[in-house]
């Protein structure tokens, strides 16, 4: 999958959990109004950078009115010379402001290791460089998922995702390892994620509160790091012991 998002951006994002069966029900009343993209249904692998000692996640899960974090993201399972996406995403009052640069695998590490940006990253690598300079971060944990997106009929800006088998590990965080991890959810649970640049439509308004769904404060690695302190000691994750993606 080859992603065609903007290399930068700023949005709202809300997010709600939902049963099988609420997804069901909201998809079904939005349809006059969203659409699948044009990829469908999908796996996201994200690999999330951090100090030795966790200072970005833990920092982040005090709920700061700022903070930031850096993952490398990738569709599917990489190849050396498949594209990746190397991501700065920084939160700012609810707002979320996201950079990113495309790159092939192979040439991630060298750069995430003390590299120099190449020229055609412009700004935004001179932004990642400059924060790899600061907190000397490292691959820290895995995290994929999988998922279904849609985007608005009428106003393509609007993106409503829905993230199923969320799943992380701490051993082999690379994104050539493959998909596999432990499942962070209830198998019935959805994560969905809606995704503004302007105001929230009024029947989206109007279906969230028929459906009596309300915005949860959420975070994917948050979550995960939490998970990892409850298993601490010997790390048990193996790729034949847990799921496979």
């Amino acid at each position: 999958m080859t992603a065609t998002a903007p290399y930068h951006f700023e949005r709202c994002e809300k997010k709600y959990f939902l049963t099988s069966g609420q997804q069901e029900a909201l998809l079904k009343r939005m349809q006059p109004h969203m659409q699948t993209d044009r990829y469908g249904r999908y796996s996201i692998g994200n690999i999330y950078y951090d100090t030795p000692n966790w200072q970005l996640i833990r920092a982040s899960i005090e709920k700061p009115a700022y903070k930031e974090k850096l993952r490398v993201r990738c569709y599917g399972v990489p190849t050396p010379d498949s594209p990746v996406f190397i991501e700065l995403k920084k939160k700012c009052d609810g707002v979320v402001f996201k950079r990113r640069i495309t790159t092939e695998l192979c040439r991630v590490a060298p750069f995430l290791q003390g590299g120099t940006a190449q020229p055609d990253w412009g700004q935004t690598g001179r932004e990642i460089e400059w924060f790899q300079q600061f907190y000397h971060t490292v691959p820290k944990m895995f995290i994929g998922y999988d998922r279904t997106a849609y985007t608005g009929r009428e106003d393509p800006s609007l993106r409503i995702t829905f993230d199923t088998a969320i799943r992380w590990r701490k051993t082999e965080p690379e994104l050539s390892r493959g998909g596999w991890g432990r499942l962070l959810l209830p198998p019935d649970q959805v994560l969905m994620e809606i995704k503004l640049t302007r105001a929230c439509p009024l029947w989206l308004c109007r279906l969230l509160s028929e459906l009596a769904l309300y915005p949860t404060s959420f975070s994917k690695y948050g979550a995960c790091y939490r998970q990892m302190l409850l298993t601490a000691g010997p790390d048990p994750l193996t790729k034949e012991a847990h799921f496979c993606a």
